[in-house]
C-alpha cells in the first residue's frame, strides 16, 4: 500500500500521491469514460486516498464521473478535494470568477449533489477573485465547516500574502499549486510561508502536463487539447524543453526508471509536506506514476538532476499571458518559473 502524508498540520492524512481527475473531462482532448473509471478504481485499490477535482472541469462532468466511480466504495476511506468559483459558459469558455459568500455556498450545494456525498474533505477557491476579499470567501467556507458540509479549507494558486490573510481567518490545510522540476517559483516565498504556517502543498503539474513525462513528441496532435495554447508546448520553447527531457531521460535510464518516475520522485523528496497530485487518466499511466514511490534519489542523483534541469531552464510561461495575469501566485517576487 501507499505511504501516507499529513496534509498540513491541521489536515487529514492522505496518500503520498493523489489522483488529479481533470484530464478525464476533455481538457486534453477526448477521454474514454470506462478507462477513466477503471483508472480511479485502480488508484483506490492501490491505496490512493486523495482525489482532486473542480466543479468547472467539464462543467460538472468530472464530479459526476467521480460519483459513478465511487459507487459502492467506502467514502470514509478517501478524501475529496474540490475547487470552485471558476465560471464557464456552455461552450467551455472562461467568463470570470465568483467567490462571493453566497456563490460559495451555492457552488458547494451543487457539488455535493453531483458527487453524491454529504461532505467534501477539502474545499478550495480555484483562484483569487479580485473583487472579493479572500477573508470573505474563507469565512463562508468556515460557515460550511460549522454546518458539517466541509471538513477542511484549502487554497489554490495564491501568493504568500494571500495565504497569510486566509489562514488568519481559518486554518488552511494546504495550498494547491504547480510545482515541478521546470516550475519552481514557489521556492522563493510561497513554500517558506506555507511551512512557517504549517500548511501543506498539493503539487499539481508535476509532469508539466505531460511535457516532462517522457512521451511527448514535437509532432504530437493537439486538436481539442488545452496544451496547444501553452507557451511551453509551442515552437522553439518546445524544442528547448524537450532537450531538457532528453537530459533527464539519460539519468532515468541509468537508474532503470522512467522519465516520469524520476520527475515525480524529485517532487516527493522535496519534503514530506508535499503531496504530488498526478493527472493520470489511464491505468498504465497511473501504474507508471505510482512506481515513483519506490525510486530513491541520493545526493549524487539530485545533483545530477539539478545539472540536467537547472532552476529557470524551462522556456515559456506555464500558462498563456491572459491566464498568467489571473494567478495571484505569480504576483510573488520570484526570479524564475
Amino acid at each position: 500500500m501507499i505511504a501516507m502524508r499529513a496534509l498540513g498540520k491541521s489536515g487529514p492524512s492522505v496518500s503520498a500521491i493523489g489522483l488529479g481527475c481533470m484530464g478525464m473531462s476533455g481538457v486534453y482532448g477526448p477521454s474514454d469514460r470506462s478507462e477513466s473509471i477503471a483508472t480511479i478504481h485502480a488508484a483506490l485499490d492501490a491505496g490512493v486516498t486523495l482525489l482532486d477535482t473542480g466543479d468547472f472541469y467539464g462543467n460538472g462532468h468530472n464530479e459526476l464521473l467521480i460519483a459513478q466511480a465511487l459507487r459502492g466504495r467506502d467514502r470514509s476511506a478517501l478524501q475529496l478535494s474540490v475547487k470552485f468559483g471558476a465560471q464557464r459558459d456552455p461552450a467551455g469558455n472562461w467568463v470570470g470568477m465568483d467567490m462571493r459568500p453566497a456563490a460559495v455556498k451555492n457552488s458547494l450545494a451543487q457539488s455535493l449533489v453531483r458527487l453524491g456525498t454529504d461532505y467534501i474533505d477539502v474545499y478550495r477557491p480555484a483562484r483569487l477573485d479580485p473583487h472579493v476579499p479572500i477573508e470573505e470567501t474563507v469565512g463562508a467556507i468556515a460557515e460550511m465547516i460549522a454546518a458539517g458540509y466541509v471538513r477542511h479549507i484549502g487554497l489554490s494558486e495564491m501568493s504568500a500574502a494571500t495565504v497569510r490573510r486566509a489562514h488568519a481567518v481559518h486554518p488552511i490545510v494546504d495550498l494547491q499549486i504547480e510545482y515541478a522540476l521546470i516550475t519552481r517559483g514557489i521556492e522563493e516565498t510561497i513554500l517558506p510561508a506555507c511551512r512557517e504556517l504549517g500548511i501543506g502543498i498539493t503539487a499539481y503539474g508535476v509532469l508539466s502536463r505531460g511535457l516532462i513525462g517522457g512521451n511527448w513528441t514535437k509532432d504530437r496532435p493537439t486538436k481539442n487539447d488545452w496544451r496547444a495554447e501553452s507557451p511551453r508546448f509551442q515552437g522553439a520553447n518546445l524544442d528547448r524543453n524537450l532537450a531538457l527531457v532528453d537530459a533527464l531521460r539519460q539519468l532515468a535510464q541509468a537508474k532503470g526508471v522512467t522519465v516520469s518516475q524520476i520527475a515525480i520522485a524529485w517532487v516527493l523528496q522535496r519534503g514530506d509536506d508535499i503531496v504530488p497530485v498526478i493527472g493520470s487518466r489511464k491505468r498504465a499511466q497511473l501504474a507508471d506514476a505510482l512506481g515513483a514511490l519506490t525510486v530513491e534519489l541520493n545526493s549524487a542523483d539530485l545533483a545530477d538532476i539539478e545539472r540536467a534541469v537547472p532552476r529557470g531552464a524551462a522556456a515559456g510561461d506555464r500558462y498563456s499571458q491572459h491566464a498568467m495575469a489571473a494567478l495571484d501566485s505569480e504576483r510573488e517576487p520570484v526570479s524564475q518559473t
